[in-house]
């Protein structure tokens, strides 16, 4: 199959529109070709006029590790362009940096999960380029997690860098239909563009979203493979807590654990009380000692969410209620456990992080309600995931 990049560089219909014009790349690390040429070194070679670059959070290098590192502008050593950060003293074009470029292509490998911030990075960009006349082609790519979709809608007022519109956890789209998704959300004026991908099956195993024959690479310092894609929009909420997603360890936001879990106990737990919400994976306690982070240097008992292997279960595999039941069961096991991390979030000064994580509170009070149930947080949800469902099939470009 191909990229959009690929694409693009490979078919020059598709390219001819970008002859004349000033182009800027937003793109990272994984922004590569089939071959892995990084995108700016294939579009230079390419003979476009590419006149400065912009980087998402943890930077076009992807060297900075944690949430609120901010990266700062400089100028590219190889071609002597500016890159400009959107995560740093500003998160979206503007000023100097909208002057320098008639047309933005936007590649980004994303991850399929609206917390995942390249997502909202894509709306400001969308937003300024309406603003300014400039236009906006993103260059397609795969969305690893595929096309499940699960978790509460986003509520009103709860909007921030990682909640960028009324959407649920786990989305289903590729970045090319969810820039069509914002334009008609918020009614954008905009010149814009998707390079498609040629090929893309995410109903197909085994990959069920990512090509197997296409070399991974982290869009962010710590999505290390598919399997972190799949348990992302489950994982993610323990940035919101004290356990430990494993930052500091090999395999992070794959796992989870703290000194004081009796991860067997809390697995037994789990199946206790949801067992359906547990299909598609397979759960294993395991040791492990971050160097970093959360319960640095210290020995945790934790768990790790396998969503690979003989037993994975694509349509069934539901990581944001496997991280949830977790929650729930820690709370059953130890009511009065110190779970809520309380500290600034994504630029979120006055809200717990897990409330904005999940754009409400409705998670964190069904989890601290020993009254509620599976069922109920099913009922809250269902209506949301089916309404997104319906929702999104205007947008589908695959």
């Amino acid at each position: 199959m191909k990229f959009g990049i690929d694409r693009l560089l490979s078919e020059p219909d598709l390219c001819k529109p970008l002859e004349g014009k000033r182009v800027a790349l937003l793109a990272h690390p994984a922004s590569v070709t089939a071959d892995l040429t990084h995108s700016l070194d294939a579009l230079v070679a390419a003979g476009l006029n590419v006149s400065a670059v912009f980087g998402p959070q943890h930077g076009v290098r992807g060297d900075l590790q944690d949430n609120m590192m901010e990266s700062p502008d400089y100028t590219d050593p190889t071609y002597g362009m500016p890159v400009f950060s959107l995560y740093g003293e500003v998160r979206r074009p503007t000023g100097q940096s909208l002057g320098t470029f008639d047309l933005i292509l936007v590649d980004l490998q994303d991850v399929g999960c609206r917390i995942y911030t390249f997502v909202t990075t894509l709306l400001y960009v969308l937003e300024a380029a309406a603003a300014h006349r400039k236009s906006v082609w993103v260059l397609d790519r795969p969305n690893p997690a595929g096309r499940p979709i699960e978790g509460l809608t986003l509520r009103p007022g709860w909007e921030s860098f990682v909640g960028a519109g009324p959407m649920p956890m786990r989305h289903g789209l590729t970045l090319g239909e969810m820039g069509r998704w914002f334009i008609g959300q918020f009614g954008l004026d905009v010149d814009y563009r998707v390079i498609e991908m040629e090929g893309w099956r995410p109903e197909e195993g085994p990959g069920f979203g990512w090509p197997p024959e296409r070399v991974w690479i982290n869009p962010s310092p710590n999505a290390a493979n598919v399997n972190m894609a799949r348990a992302y929009a489950g994982t993610v909420m323990l940035e919101g807590t004290t356990l430990s997603e494993g930052r500091g360890t090999t395999r992070p936001l794959e796992l989870f654990g703290a000194p004081d879990l009796d991860a067997r106990a809390l697995i037994a737990e789990m199946r206790a009380l949801a067992p359906h919400w547990l299909a598609g994976c397979t759960l294993r306690d395991i040791w492990f000692q971050p160097t970093f982070h959360k319960h640095v240097d210290k020995l945790c008992n934790g768990v790790f969410i396998h969503a690979e292997g003989g037993a994975y279960e694509h349509a069934a595999f539901r990581p944001w209620r496997v991280q949830a039941l977790a929650f729930k069961a820690l709370r059953r096991l130890k009511p009065d456990y110190e779970l809520w991390r309380d500290f600034p979030y994504e630029y979120e000064f006055d809200k717990l992080a897990i409330d904005v994580i999940n754009g409400s509170p409705l998670l964190r009070e069904w989890v601290d309600d020993p009254a509620a149930t599976p069922a109920e947080l099913d009922a809250l949800t269902l209506p949301d995931e089916q309404a997104w469902q319906s929702e999104l099939r205007a947008y589908l470009l695959y």
